[in-house]
């Protein structure tokens, strides 16, 4: 292999040298890349946590409200309905592109079921108790969905990232002082050190967003809370009819 700048005989002579060093940064670097790994993978599992949650959450408000008067009932279960449509239409996406006012007008429709809850006065004791688990159950619903905005906002910051990708150009980079008669042999090594470390940074910059890119939490719980409101009111129809 030509080497243009420094003397094969040098490189040669301090081979093991440069091993040792190719060896410690690599390895700092591996350790490194396993703790950013880790924790984007461990912010995606808490962001899909917060999404299976929310969505259950929603489920259950929406049922325990079926037990309220019917005025309090339709304006709940309407509101929760508008929310979730919101959410699966508008918020989502607004959530991968950080558009705050789109997330800000998607919280209103949840502030106007708890509205509906405020104003609801109940007489009976059956109501109260009723009342109160739909309250507790709102606030619970509120929690989560902070949580799944904040696991929404948080990124990587600047400078771990400009870490990442200068300890990737110093690690492939020193390859070039290793010497290795062969040159497709050289360039091999090289070439797969490469390719890893660009693939675990591609994994770390997707995972980073948890809600875009190709790795990214599935709404599917929100499709299926949306079946479960339609099923609830199908149910609550076919009951008063009876």
């Amino acid at each position: 292999m030509t080497r243009e700048v420094i003397d094969v005989e040098s490189m040669a002579s301090s081979s093991n040298d440069l091993g040792n060093y190719l060896q410690t940064v690599g390895g700092i670097y591996a350790v490194l890349l396993a703790f950013v790994v880790y924790v984007v993978w461990g912010q995606f599992n808490e962001a899909r946590g917060y999404v299976e949650r929310e969505a259950a959450a929603l489920v259950d408000l929406h049922r325990i409200a079926s037990g309220l008067a019917s005025g309090p009932q339709k304006q709940i279960q309407d509101g929760l309905t508008e929310y979730l449509d919101a959410i699966l239409a508008d918020e989502w996406s607004a959530m991968a592109k950080n558009d705050e006012a789109t997330i800000e007008r998607v919280g209103q429709r949840l502030d106007r079921v708890w509205l509906a809850i405020h104003r609801y006065r109940p007489n009976e004791e059956c109501e109260q108790t009723i009342y109160g688990e739909v309250i507790a159950r709102y606030n619970d619903l509120a929690d989560l969905r902070t949580s799944r905005l904040t696991s929404a906002r948080f990124r990587i910051p600047m400078n771990m990232r400009i870490l990442l990708y200068a300890g990737a150009l110093i690690v492939v980079g020193s390859m070039y002082l290793i010497w290795i008669p062969k040159w497709w042999v050289h360039a091999t090594v090289t070439g797969a050190l490469g390719g890893a470390i660009a693939h675990i940074l591609y994994l770390i910059s997707d995972l980073d967003n948890p809600f875009d890119g190709q790795f990214q939490v599935d709404k599917a719980a929100y499709v299926r809370a949306r079946r479960s409101f339609e099923r609830n009111k199908n149910l609550l129809d076919d009951a008063a009819c009876a």
